[in-house]
């Protein structure tokens, strides 16, 4: 089965008319794209979208050959431009199924927002599943019979269907995931890429040809990744982001609970809030065990609260005591972390803030803990694969 895909973006298109933001300001060439809109072996037209017939003539292809027109979006959805010559446009209703004369069998799948899902399979027995923008399946309560040979959806805005579509089984390790309905939510080039190899996934230029079943190599997520940054600079909405396709992802909390500290309350139920509601929540410091279990994804935040929870543990605020032992004792437990993470066979992303380029701190115990920070921070990026540094919202890769 062959996909050619006319538009690869949002409904108003990228760049957007008269939008002066810096995402549509650069969006040229093969990062500009037309609405999202599927032509299947010349027969299928999934979405009918302005300018449909000349993206088929740029191309390389003629609508002429169409024999079904099928509509994803909500009755509210984007202006429909209908062409003289093709059939007109139709919906098939949740769970119906549609034979065409082309050998093709197109089934609707219900979504849990407005607008329908298309399931298509081709005469050679490959299976396709597209979904319009915003939209996830609904009702996978249970797995899928195998997985489809191609996905193709809106992954940076619903990151979520893509996981649960991995959940049930309907995308499996061989299922290429195309992403569309691009927007200028992201910016486009490097960053919208890397975005969407973290969640395994790939984007094409419009006027793209794809043979669905063809395996398409997406770099694996690193198994190990470090996220360092300062505060406020986005470093644990990055480490979200890496593991927000996945199902069953366990976020550690480092920090706890503060009784009668409103504002540490605040920022805890902000971080809460913004995690899918698939994800499970452990408020712990013990990280030894949990790195030894081989099991669902891990996302660490924080590396430093962490850190202070251990030196509260040996007494290393105190001069004395730091002196008597405490220090041997803190990096006796940084050592067991450290070996923990380079014996793990867990998919682990952990935060960490990267202190120490700014004021000197004023006391011996400020100085202590930039310091062994610093050595924990350099310890943990040494077993990871990857490792980033977040400034002012902008992921650096510093290794992977």
């Amino acid at each position: 089965m062959e996909l050619t895909l006319l538009g690869t973006g949002a409904p108003d298109g990228l760049p957007r008319h008269g939008c002066p933001c810096a995402a549509c300001a650069t969006a040229v060439g093969d990062e500009a794209r037309a609405a999202t809109a599927l032509l299947i072996d010349g027969a299928l037209l999934l979405d009918l979208t302005p300018g449909a017939a000349f993206a088929a003539a740029r191309a390389g292809y003629s609508l002429v050959g169409v024999r079904q027109v099928l509509l994803s979006h909500p009755h509210a959805g984007p202006a429909v431009e209908f062409p003289a010559g093709l059939p007109a446009p139709g919906r098939v209703p949740d769970g119906r199924e549609l034979s065409l004369i082309s050998g093709h069998r197109v089934r609707a799948v219900a979504l849990d927002s407005p607008g329908t899902g298309y399931e298509v399979a081709g005469p050679d027995g490959t299976r396709l599943l597209y979904l319009p923008p915003g939209g996830a399946p609904s009702g996978l309560s249970g797995p899928v019979a195998e997985p489809y040979d191609m996905v193709v959806l809106d992954v940076l805005g619903r990151p979520d269907a893509l996981a649960r579509l991995r959940a049930s089984g309907g995308v499996g390790p061989t299922t290429d995931v195309v992403a569309v309905h691009l927007d200028h939510t992201v910016p486009p080039g490097a960053e919208l890429h890397r975005r969407l190899a973290t969640a395994g996934a790939r984007t094409v230029p419009d006027g793209s040809t794809l043979i669905v079943g063809e395996y398409h190599e997406v770099p694996d997520l690193p198994r190990r990744t470090l996220v360092l940054g300062g505060a406020r600079s986005g470093k644990s909405l990055e480490a979200e982001r890496r593991l927000a396709a996945f199902p069953d992802v366990l976020y550690v909390a480092t920090g706890g609970t503060r009784d009668g500290d409103r504002e540490w309350a605040a920022r805890i139920a902000a971080h809460r809030d913004r995690r899918p509601g698939s994800w499970r929540t452990a408020e712990t410091c013990d990280l030894v065990p949990l790195l030894a279990d081989d099991a669902a994804p891990l996302l660490i935040d924080c590396l430093a609260l962490w850190l202070t929870d251990a030196m509260d543990a040996v007494g290393a605020w105190d001069d004395e005591k730091w002196a008597h032992g405490g220090e041997r004792a803190l990096h006796e437990r940084v050592g067991r972390l450290v070996a923990a993470v380079r014996a793990t066979e867990r998919t682990v992303v952990a935060v960490s803030n990267e202190v120490g380029a700014g004021v000197v701190p004023a006391t011996a115990a400020g100085r202590r803990f930039r310091d062994e920070l610093g050595r924990l921070n350099a310890g943990f990026a040494g077993e990871c694969e990857q490792v980033l540094l977040v400034v002012a919202g902008q992921a650096l890769p510093l290794r992977g």
